[in-house]
């Protein structure tokens, strides 16, 4: 039995929005047609897949088990669409790269260059991604790779450790730190720390604060209010320090400073990609970049 795309596309569709109303509205369908469509799933697989009732539609065990897998197909097939055209049209192969706000353009473009280096002919299309939003695009299919700190891959993705880099403090250049040599981690127990995600729902801020706990106190903390700026620029304007892998040094056009964190502690700098879609120039960039 072949499963029908369109159908996968529809069940998705329903299970986000919550309802048959919002998700026509989506699928541009009547909410009829959707019903049907999801009616005729239903019959196709043999089990229920959705609750109905007055508080709306919930996916059941199997319809939720079905939707995880539905996105991944749907990605296959996305990919799989947009590598033909691009071979029949004669067009040369683009790494589409997403990265979230935790890893820096400076980052991501030396890596970049460290895979020229190997693949001379390299194109790349490089994007910041929020988290969730990182995530949701390498399911569909709309990039082929995701540059990220701390993410843990969701069911059909899989994540490699590219480099290992330097945790130091980044403060404004007004702080009390910013004259500093170095700053022990022990210190940072008497200041608040800006960290970019809710704790438990961000892999790499649980992995800045449990730095703090290991060094035997409990951090205070606060998340930064602006979102998707480089991880240097939090600390402008106030008395807290961050967290960074930037080098020691002023930064952000001089209105911070970066100083070396001791002792010596590393951040991950992972990357996230489709792990059922053929890409033989991501295949490449990871091993040119130790993925």
């Amino acid at each position: 039995m072949g499963l029908d795309l369109r159908k996968l596309e529809h069940l998705v569709a329903v299970a986000e929005e919550g309802g048959f109303t919002r998700a026509a509205t989506r699928l541009h369908l009547s909410q009829q047609a959707l019903s049907t469509s999801v009616r005729s799933l239903e019959r196709e697989v043999g089990v229920p897949l959705l609750r109905r009732d007055a508080a709306g539609v919930t996916p059941l065990p199997a319809g939720q088990a079905l939707i995880d897998d539905a996105r991944i197909l749907n990605g296959i097939a996305r990919s799989a669409l947009h590598r033909a055209r691009r071979i029949g049209r004669g067009g040369s192969e683009t790494l589409r790269i997403g990265h979230t706000p935790a890893v820096t353009s400076d980052e991501v473009t030396a890596l970049v260059h460290t895979a020229l280096a190997e693949l001379p002919g390299l194109h790349t299309d490089v994007h910041q991604h929020y988290p969730p939003r990182l995530t949701d695009d390498l399911l569909s299919g709309e990039i082929d790779l995701g540059l990220c700190r701390g993410i843990r891959p969701e069911h059909g993705l899989t994540r490699s450790t590219l480099t290992q880099d330097r945790l130091a403090v980044a403060v404004a250049v007004d702080h009390h730190l910013a004259g500093r040599e170095h700053v022990q981690l022990t210190e940072l127990a008497r200041e608040r720390l800006v960290v970019w995600g809710d704790p438990g729902r961000s892999g790499y801020t649980d992995l800045l604060l449990d730095h703090c706990r290991q060094a035997g106190f409990e951090p205070d903390y606060l998340r930064n209010p602006i979102q998707g700026t480089p991880p240097v620029t939090a600390v402008i304007g106030t008395d807290c320090v961050a967290l960074v892998t930037a080098p020691p040094g002023p930064a952000a056009g001089g209105r911070t400073q970066v100083v070396e964190l001791r002792p010596t502690l590393l951040a991950p700098l992972h990357a996230l990609w489709p792990a059922h879609i053929n890409h033989a120039t991501r295949d490449a960039f990871l091993r040119a970049t130790g993925g």
